[in-house]
C-alpha cells in the first residue's frame, strides 16, 4: 500500500508498523495493534465490511484524528467482579462484551460507528497473555460493528482489572431519550432476560445453559437495526437496554417528561428465562429487571412500526415487540394480564443500590 493524496499512510498499515520507544508497556501496545490488524485482515477474507475512511490518524500519537462535523461519543466501563468474573468467562469474552456494551450506546442514537478507544488496567501478572486476550475480544467486537481501534491507554493495576471503552460514531438525525410524546408506542428488539439468567446461575454455583452464556458474552449492538428504523422516520426516542427494561423505561420517561405503561403480556421473554424461572412472575422480573440485554428500546408513533415489522424481521432475523405505550404523567407502571394497572416493583440495575 502507498500513501493517499495528502501523503498519509492507510491506518491499517500504520498500525502494523507502529514506532514506539522501548519498554514492556509499549511492547504490549505493539502486540495489541498487530493482533488487531490480523483480526481485521481475517474478517476481510470472510466478507465483513471494513470501517469507513473517517479515521485519518490512528494509534501511536497523543490523539487519534477522525473526520466528521457531528460526532456521537460515549464511554462504558467494565470492572472485574462488578461486570464480570474470571471464573465465569474467558478473557476474550470479557473484552468482547465490554466493547459490545459500549458500541450498543451508539445504537440508541442511530449512529454509524467510527472507532473506539480503550483504557486497559490490569495487574502485571496479566501481561501479556490475559491482556492480549481481552484486546482480541475488543478487536473482534469492534470489527463486527465496522469500527476501528483508535488507540487508548494501558496501565498497571493492583486489581481489579478495568476495561474502559470510549466509542465514537456519526449520528444520522437527532434521536435522543427525550422525544417520546403522548400516544407513542414503546417497542423493543429481540428477547429479554437471558443474560440475567446467566448471572443468577453463576452466582448460585450453577453452570448456565449455552443460550444464557451466549446472551451474556456476545451481546449484539443493534446499530444496523436502529439505523434502518431511523431511516424510515419512526423513532421518536430511544435507549439501550443495559440496566433492564424497567429501569431504562424510567430514564426514557423522565427525559421525555411522560409516563410509560408497560404491558406484561407483550414483553418478549427469552425461552431460557421461562425455563429457569420458577413461575411467570419470576420470568417477568428477570426479563424487565435483569439488565445487560443491550437491545434497543424505542418510542414510535401509533401503528408506524407494526407496518414495518415483517420487513424488519425478514431483514435482520430479529424480533420486534410492542411492549407499552406513552401517556400523560410521569414514571413507569405495568399492566398485568388482567388488564389492571399495577405498581412496578422491579426497578432495574443500580450500581449503588446497596449504599
Amino acid at each position: 500500500m502507498g500513501r493517499d493524496a495528502r501523503g498519509r499512510r492507510p491506518v491499517a498499515l500504520a498500525m502494523t508498523s507502529l514506532r514506539l520507544g522501548p519498554g514492556r508497556e509499549f511492547d504490549l501496545i505493539r502486540q495489541i495493534l498487530e493482533q488487531d490488524a490480523r483480526i481485521r485482515i481475517a474478517s476481510r477474507v470472510t466478507g465483513r465490511p471494513s470501517p469507513g475512511g473517517r479515521v485519518l490518524s490512528g494509534p501511536g500519537g497523543d490523539c487519534a484524528v477522525i473526520a466528521g462535523r457531528t460526532i456521537a461519543i460515549s464511554v462504558d466501563a467494565s470492572v472485574e467482579d462488578v461486570h464480570f468474573r474470571r471464573a465465569w468467562i474467558t478473557p476474550q469474552q470479557i473484552g468482547y462484551r465490554a466493547a459490545a456494551a459500549a458500541l450498543s450506546d451508539l445504537a440508541a442514537v442511530a449512529a454509524s460507528p467510527i472507532g473506539l478507544l480503550v483504557t486497559l488496567a490490569v495487574p502485571a501478572s496479566d501481561v501479556p497473555d490475559f491482556a492480549l486476550a481481552i484486546m482480541a475480544g475488543v478487536s473482534e467486537a469492534a470489527d463486527a460493528a465496522g469500527a476501528s481501534l483508535l488507540g487508548g491507554d494501558v496501565s498497571r493495576s493492583t486489581g481489579p482489572a478495568l476495561i474502559d471503552v470510549t466509542v465514537t460514531g456519526e449520528p444520522h438525525g437527532e434521536i435522543t431519550r427525550g422525544g417520546a410524546t403522548y400516544g407513542d408506542e414503546l417497542w423493543v428488539t429481540g428477547t429479554l432476560g437471558a443474560s440475567a439468567v446467566a448471572v443468577r446461575e453463576w452466582m448460585a454455583g450453577i453452570e448456565p445453559s449455552p443460550e444464557a452464556v451466549q446472551a451474556f458474552t456476545r451481546p449484539v449492538p443493534r446499530i444496523a437495526e436502529a439505523r434502518w428504523l431511523a431511516g424510515r422516520g419512526v423513532i421518536t426516542a430511544a435507549i439501550d437496554l443495559s440496566d433492564g427494561l424497567a429501569g431504562d423505561a424510567r430514564h426514557l420517561a423522565a427525559a421525555s417528561a411522560v409516563r410509560i405503561l408497560l404491558e406484561a403480556e407483550t414483553i418478549p421473554i427469552a425461552a431460557v428465562v421461562r425455563t429457569a424461572a420458577r413461575d411467570d412472575a419470576g420470568a417477568l422480573a428477570l426479563a424487565i429487571g435483569g439488565g445487560e440485554d443491550h437491545e434497543l428500546c424505542f418510542a414510535a408513533p401509533p401503528d408506524a412500526v407494526a407496518r414495518l415489522a415483517p420487513e424488519f424481521e425478514k431483514t435482520f432475523g430479529v424480533r420486534l415487540s410492542r411492549v407499552g405505550r406513552v401517556v400523560e404523567g410521569e414514571g413507569v407502571a405495568i399492566i398485568g394480564s388482567d388488564g389492571i394497572e399495577q405498581k412496578l416493583d422491579v426497578v432495574g440495575y443500580n450500581h449503588f443500590a446497596n449504599e
